[in-house]
């Protein structure tokens, strides 16, 4: 019995400290409205996409989309405080209809309905997203990333907003 509670006890401490590891990762820092919309332009975003935010925060990207694309959205962060957040602001802008923020591993999370991904994650993390986001999107999908390229796969499109560069790949 005492194997076993040692066992499950050290089962949990190890999912603890991989959920801190990958918490302490990503960090949140805001996109700026500006980059916000320059990303969404970038991406080319029309009514009819689905647009996925990893790494959601405050959920403003999704928020945006929703109110001046009318699209739908979803959000997707690791940390409550962001995702209680990103729900009372969706309210506050009237777009509960359209958007749905996700308590979740971006790592984990399935993005196959996704017509649109935008990321604001460091280049390592988009590499560790890069094999994900080319296996479950559809051809014609678009990614934009706020800042971060990722790697040698080459952008469609570079554009730099107010210091920031923002990167689009399409996917073949």
């Amino acid at each position: 019995m005492k194997t076993i509670q040692n066992l499950s006890l050290s089962l949990l401490i190890s999912i603890g400290v991989s959920c801190l590891a990958i918490a302490q990762d990503v960090v949140y820092v805001p996109t700026q409205q500006k980059v916000v919309d320059a990303m969404l332009k970038l991406a080319d975003v029309k009514k009819s996409d689905i647009v996925y935010d990893l790494g959601c925060g405050d959920g403003r990207m999704v928020i945006t989309a929703a109110k001046t694309y009318g699209t739908k959205g979803k959000g997707i962060d690791i940390d409550p405080q962001r995702i209680k957040e990103a729900n009372e602001n969706a309210q506050n802008a009237g777009v509960t209809d359209k958007v749905e923020f996700v308590l979740a591993n971006l790592f984990e999370a399935d993005v196959r309905e996704a017509s649109v991904v935008t990321l604001y994650l460091l280049e390592s993390l988009n590499l560790k997203l890069r094999p994900k986001l080319l296996e479950q999107l559809k051809p014609g999908s678009r990614v934009v990333s706020n800042t971060f390229s990722m790697g040698d796969w080459v952008p469609d499109k570079v554009e730099s907003v107010d210091g920031y560069t923002i990167y689009l790949w399409t996917i073949r």
